[in-house]
């Protein structure tokens, strides 16, 4: 107990940071739907002299922005892109933080096992990604209430939501296994940014050429807006995946960090 409260409030500032970078980018989207939504047909003319391969690269359709679930599932997008820069960030520094900061040695000296060492810092690293999901979908679902010009699903916007929550789990997982697997990481973010923006590209290229193989790799392919819009529910095959992947990297993680050798200061 006492590691879980000393890696939360070690978290305390970056959790804090993430969740109102994400607040204020959805407030800031949200409430710019009111001047989209007076001039729909103006906007649909101005999409239009877009090249198709844009348009998809980017999720804009010419539906998009006439109504408010229609305009959040396409600015969700790149707040979920920010959220898994966050997850990835704390997956990361799960185990390499003790070696950038020369405190492994001195942590392994303590009567715990390597087992409750790692499992502490990912209750800890959870608990940071569910705060900032709870403050997220609180804020966005009363903007969305105040801004929306019709009555919307709100059951529904709370799925896509959600959605954000899931896609962590992945990079946070992730994350770890890369902490664990690489002797020492100097720069968390760099890896991070270079992961995630990675994957982002692979969703882009994907929503132009199609296919069904690109689509596995990509996270940001798994909970497809447009899909649960229309059918109010996951795709259960990327929700198997999703829970195979997270199964096998924690258990991963677990392995090798209780094997590798960590070296003393």
């Amino acid at each position: 107990m006492n590691m879980f409260l000393h890696e939360l409030k070690a978290y305390r500032k970056s959790t804090i940071i993430w969740t109102g970078s994400l607040v204020g980018l959805i407030i800031m989207f949200l409430s710019i739907f009111p001047s989209f939504s007076k001039d729909i047909e103006g906007m649909k003319t101005l999409l239009e002299g877009y090249p198709e391969a844009v348009r998809k690269a980017f999720g804009l359709t010419l539906e998009s922005f006439s109504s408010i679930l229609g305009f959040y599932s396409y600015i969700f997008t790149y707040v979920t892109l920010c959220g898994s820069i966050q997850a990835i960030n704390l997956g990361l520094s799960i185990v390499s933080k003790e070696a950038r900061d020369k405190t492994a040695d001195f942590l392994l000296t303590k009567p715990v096992t390597r087992k409750q060492i790692i499992t502490a810092k990912l209750l800890a690293v959870l608990t940071s990604i569910i705060i900032t999901n709870i403050i997220y979908i609180i804020v966005a679902s009363i903007m969305a209430s105040f801004v929306a010009t019709t009555d919307f699903d709100i059951e529904l916007f709370i799925m896509i939501s959600i959605t954000m929550f899931f896609m962590q789990l992945m990079f946070m997982s992730l994350g770890v296994l890369i902490s664990v697997i690489v002797p020492k990481l100097r720069s968390v973010i760099s890896i991070s940014l270079g992961t995630v923006f990675s994957f982002y590209i692979i969703n882009m290229f994907n929503s132009v050429v199609g296919g069904d193989v690109l689509k596995y790799i990509t996270p940001f392919k798994y909970y497809d807006t447009a899909y649960i819009m229309k059918n109010t529910s996951y795709e259960t095959s990327f929700v198997i995946i999703e829970i195979l992947f997270i199964a096998v990297s924690i258990g991963m993680s677990y392995f090798i960090y209780s094997k590798k050798d960590i070296h003393a200061v």
